[in-house]
């Protein structure tokens, strides 16, 4: 995508005040942002906007490129045989996997899937274990590079069977890392592995090796939950790495009292680890509310988009916070607000994204749509809406333009 000398206009564009504006993007940025001026003469080839509602691109924050069948044949949902259970899912889902479509087609069909509906940065999680080796993260590697110029894609290589309950993956995870994947990952340390310091020894031990982020899927709940995120952030502290560190779903959070969720929101705010919710149908999630009035990162993903885990899933980001606002209970506008945070700045914030948002010098990655104003957006969620990267469009009504 060459934007290097290219010069943008987009007219009558509604800012999250409320405000018209005239953006001018220039080299893929924002260079200038200034009160809407109406001019007689627009510029050759501005874009008028016509005073649509202008937000950042969505952050996709917790997604499974390599174990989405989005795109292929419709597979009817196993349930498990005796309530949830992550190994059961995990063996249902190498399972179907055998039968599905190439790998790098499903990706592709999920990546066009998240940007024609907004999203422009989304982080991944890639299974690494014994059985699949470094087949899955190769294969998404080779899909991020053939998108780069569209998406920006973080990757985590994720332990999906465990760590030392599947012999060699210590190993794998860190050949991973040596391949391209930004982060390291972690299944469920007290539950699947069965040790909690042996499972957070190899994840942070090949994050400081490596000098890259953790995200860590915790489905524990109550205070064992609570405990492996206690232990979490005290790693996090004790190797100053504030900012870097997050925890994919922790229901703990939504399974503990009011008292003792107070103590953990001050824990994970001044430890600097950030939650990932995706605000589930059928388990309790972390209270989006308390745990961001206590200064805690809280941003969203879509997790799972019709695979093995459950057959929902749409890749919009805008209908997930739309999604957490309705379970959270948010009903004024300040805490629709919040939902739209947790999909944009927080996600951005969480990520760790350079030049982020609508301002002078980020990058010019936004979402116009048919809204008055925030608060409409996520209850209306409109499906008319176009997507321009650096300035130049890539998407139009959910479906990607190049």
């Amino acid at each position: 995508m060459d934007c290097i000398l290219r010069q943008t206009h987009f007219l009558n564009a509604r800012l999250a005040d409320g405000s018209l504006a005239d953006l001018t993007v220039t080299g893929g940025r924002f260079s200038a942002i200034a009160p809407a001026a109406n001019a007689a003469g627009p510029p050759a080839g501005a874009v008028d906007l016509a005073g649509q509602l202008v937000l950042p691109a969505f952050v996709e924050g917790h997604i499974h490129l390599d174990t989405s069948f989005y795109g292929d044949a419709w597979r009817p949902h196993i349930p498990c045989t005796d309530g949830f259970d992550v190994r059961e899912r995990v063996a249902f889902q190498m399972r179907s996997l055998e039968q599905a479509a190439p790998m790098d087609e499903r990706a592709k069909n999920q990546l066009e899937l998240c940007v024609g509906h907004g999203s422009l940065a989304i982080r991944s999680h890639v299974v690494v274990d014994a059985a699949v080796g470094l087949k899955h993260v190769e294969t998404i590697l080779g899909v991020r590079e053939k998108y780069r110029e569209l998406i920006d894609i973080q990757l985590v290589a994720f332990p999906q069977s465990g760590i030392l309950s599947s012999p060699g993956t210590a190993e794998l995870l860190d050949g991973a890392l040596k391949l391209g994947c930004d982060l390291i990952g972690g299944l469920d340390p007290a539950s699947f592995d069965r040790d909690v310091n042996g499972h957070l020894d190899v994840v942070f031990g090949l994050a400081e090796r490596r000098g890259v982020g953790v995200d860590i899927h915790l489905h524990d709940g109550g205070t064992l939950g609570l405990f492996e995120i206690e232990e979490i952030c005290a790693r996090t502290a004790a190797m100053s790495m504030q900012g870097k560190v997050a925890v994919s779903h922790a229901y703990a959070l939504g399974d503990i009292s009011a008292d003792t969720l107070a103590r953990a929101g001050e824990m994970l705010a001044a430890s600097g680890v950030a939650i990932m919710t995706n605000a589930p149908g059928n388990h309790p999630f972390p209270p989006v509310a308390a745990l961001r009035e206590a200064g805690v990162t809280v941003f969203a993903g879509s997790d799972n988009i019709r695979d093995s885990w459950w057959p929902y899933g749409d890749g919009d980001m805008l209908n997930r916070a739309n999604m957490i606002g309705y379970r959270s209970g948010f009903y004024e506008d300040r805490e629709l607000e919040a939902a739209c945070d947790l999909v944009s700045h927080a996600g951005a914030k969480a990520l760790g994204l350079e030049g982020y948002g609508i301002a002078v010098g980020a990058k010019a990655d936004f979402v116009a749509l048919k809204a008055e104003h925030v608060p409409e957006a996520v209850v209306a969620v409109p499906r008319e809406r176009t997507v321009f990267r650096r300035g130049m469009l890539v998407a139009r009504d959910s479906r990607m333009t190049s």
